[in-house]
């Protein structure tokens, strides 16, 4: 069960490490026929993660697009830029129960994934488990509106 709206597309993004990652999910997302934004980079030539973050973030966060995928080598650098962005909870994920926990207990709009520390076939694990999550709420809801400053 798909629980973001389906009706928009999907904001995804990355950094050079991250580009191979990034194409095997758009195939993994024309194979299930869902829409999706694509902000770059579109090679491995060496760029500045912050060039895609942003874009992706601020999609998100002006309900352009559903929610967001980002990535880079570490997840880290993605994650911390996108995390400026009011209303953005990015959550790094490199593993399924991280990605599930994400969604049920941080309502974690963006996944962000580590492509220099996932193995093969993981990455669409993760982005289907997250994508098909839904918020727990209760004492999470609580939690989650402590978060912005």
């Amino acid at each position: 069960m798909y629980i973001f709206d389906s009706n928009k597309p999907i904001a995804i993004g990355c950094d050079h490490a991250g580009f191979d990652v990034k194409e095997d999910l758009l195939s993994f997302l024309d194979g299930k026929e869902m829409k999706y934004k694509d902000f770059g980079t579109f090679s491995t030539e060496s760029v500045d993660y912050p060039d895609f973050a942003h874009p992706v973030a601020y999609s998100v966060a002006n309900g352009e697009t559903a929610f967001g995928i980002l990535l880079c080598g570490s997840a880290n650098g993605v994650a911390i830029t996108a995390n400026k962005h009011p209303g953005i909870r990015a959550a790094i994920c490199w593993g399924e129960e991280l990605a599930e926990l994400a969604r049920k207990h941080n309502n974690a709009n963006i996944i962000c994934i580590p492509a220099r520390f996932i193995t093969d076939g993981l990455a669409e694990k993760m982005l289907d488990i997250f994508m098909n999550t839904a918020f727990e709420g209760g004492r999470h809801e609580r939690r989650v509106e402590k978060i912005a400053c």
